[in-house]
């Protein structure tokens, strides 16, 4: 059973199915993370939605590289959960089934591509409770307190 984090579903509403990959990212204790430029508190694991034809981890390093302007590898799932939300971009209330992945940030090529976003790095412990919705921040303290594997190390 994939877990559900968030607001209560509503009966009589309509929900549109997005699938969406985020990632945790780590590099010497700290976590790559992203930030809308004009809501620094609105911090996020980089990641979005699954494009058609795309596959999860070919999304997952574009929505990393969108958001953040970094490159990744090793990229390994952790696992999913669901929440139900209203998608403001797009004008309709979702069911986003979100797959949660960890990988190295690689390298970074410049500032993220995405507009409105910024990417901040922060230790993994403060990162962790900070994140912008209960899912994530489950994910991310389970992470943090070493209950979830950690990517491969470099060849």
């Amino acid at each position: 059973m994939i877990p559900r984090y968030g607001e209560q579903v509503r009966r009589g509403r309509r929900y549109r199915h997005r699938a969406g990959v985020y990632a945790i990212l780590e590099r010497d204790g700290a976590w790559l993370l992203t930030c809308k430029e004009d809501d620094p508190t609105d911090i996020q694991l980089p990641g979005g939605g699954i494009d058609p034809g795309e596959s999860p981890i070919q999304a997952l390093h574009r929505e990393v590289f969108e958001e953040t302007g970094w490159r990744i590898g090793a990229a390994r799932r952790l696992g999913a959960f669901r929440r139900f939300v209203w998608m403001a971009d797009y004008g309709y209330w979702g069911e986003k089934l979100c797959h949660i992945y960890t990988a190295r940030p690689v390298r970074p090529h410049g500032p993220p591509t995405e507009p409105g976003h910024r990417a901040l790095w922060m230790p993994a412990r403060e990162a962790a409770p900070l994140l912008g919705n209960a899912g994530d921040r489950a994910f991310g303290q389970a992470f943090a307190a070493g209950r979830l594997p950690r990517p491969r190390p470099a060849a």
